[in-house]
């Protein structure tokens, strides 16, 4: 009988084993590329013990693959970029609220879901970027003077169907209301010099090359632009191009986030929130932001050599929730705007 219970006793423990193996894990949806997350993810699981599986697709199919997992799927955290993704999933209802001192002490309250289900892992400024030898500095200093009609055919920007776009326009909404943002939209779109294509990066090499004299792009398109090392071409046409940083006087410029939600039927919500916190520890915040070309989210924690190089700026401390409200009202503006 002696065996008997023998056997049963290593049975059980490695059943114990086994289960124990299997939750000490967390899996991680991500839009963000993997060169952008793996090595923070390989060492919070070299830390901890927790293994850490990775998928990365387009923010839009992975939300999609969440819904339709429903309660089978295996996502413990989803990453993205944009307040206006990270609301798009929670409207979906993917997400749940993260509930964690640690963090709610470690990122300011505007940078994270007035609900509590995402908060902001690094910021990024969709800013005013112009030609150095065509643009004086003290010619525009707002958002709203690119409305002005001394801009007419000098301005790119991409398309509507863009987020960082909308986000823009969202926040407009939000302090100049819709019937204002309206007529700057369609004052800006009278300014374009050419129909919206291609991305940020394409904005800035226009500008670059004389298409345009000014450009509206996220400030870590620049910073890979000026920190490439296959494409000498865009090391360059980023030196032709200045940062401005619009409303200094008032609200300040426009922030964003890339960001991380917990899904609302995690297998391992411990070990999800827990990853998080390690994300925005000090270490993990200098590496994700100056890899990302990104501003951290913790207040104390110091911008990369480059990035710090563009200057302090003050940024517009509005709830980044209210760019996914608002999202809506912002799509239809563009549209009525014509900004295609």
């Amino acid at each position: 009988m002696s065996g008997y219970y023998s056997s049963v006793s290593t049975v059980l423990l490695l059943l114990t084993l086994s289960f124990n193996s299997i939750a000490e894990e967390v899996n991680v949806y991500s839009a963000r590329k993997e060169n952008l997350i793996k090595p923070l993810l390989d060492k919070f699981s070299a830390e901890t013990g927790i293994k850490t599986n990775l998928i990365t697709a387009k923010a839009d199919k992975l939300l999609t693959r969440m819904v339709n997992e429903g309660r089978n799927t295996p996502a413990d955290l989803f990453i993205t970029t944009d307040a206006g993704r990270l609301d798009r999933a929670k409207r979906a209802g993917v997400l749940q609220k993260i509930e964690s001192p640690v963090i709610d002490k470690a990122v300011p309250a505007h940078l994270r879901d007035v609900d509590g289900q995402w908060v902001g892992l690094s910021q990024r400024a969709r800013v005013i970027f112009y030609a150095r030898d065509r643009v004086k500095p003290g010619e525009l200093s707002t958002y709203e003077d690119l409305a002005d009609p001394k801009w007419k055919k000098r301005i790119c920007i991409r398309g509507s169907s863009n987020i960082y776009n909308q986000s823009m326009v969202a926040s407009m909404i939000a302090v100049k209301g819709e019937a204002e943002t309206l007529q700057w939209a369609k004052a800006l779109v009278t300014n374009l010099a050419r129909k919206p294509k291609g991305g940020d990066r394409d904005q800035i090499k226009a500008a670059a090359a004389g298409q345009c004299d000014i450009a509206i792009a996220n400030t870590y398109y620049y910073g890979k632009m000026l920190d490439s090392k296959k494409d000498v071409k865009q090391v360059e046409a980023a030196n032709k191009m200045a940062v401005l940083w619009p409303n200094q006087n008032d609200r300040g410029a426009h922030i964003n986030v890339s960001g991380v939600g917990v899904s609302k039927h995690s297998k391992n919500k411990d070990n999800a929130v827990r990853l998080i916190e390690y994300m925005l520890s000090a270490e993990s915040q200098a590496w994700y932001a100056s890899v990302n070309y990104e501003y951290p989210v913790v207040a104390d924690v110091p911008a990369s050599e480059l990035v710090a190089s563009w200057g302090e700026f003050k940024s517009d401390a509005i709830n980044l929730s209210r760019l996914g409200e608002l999202n809506a009202q912002a799509v239809k503006i563009m549209d009525r705007a014509g900004w295609q």
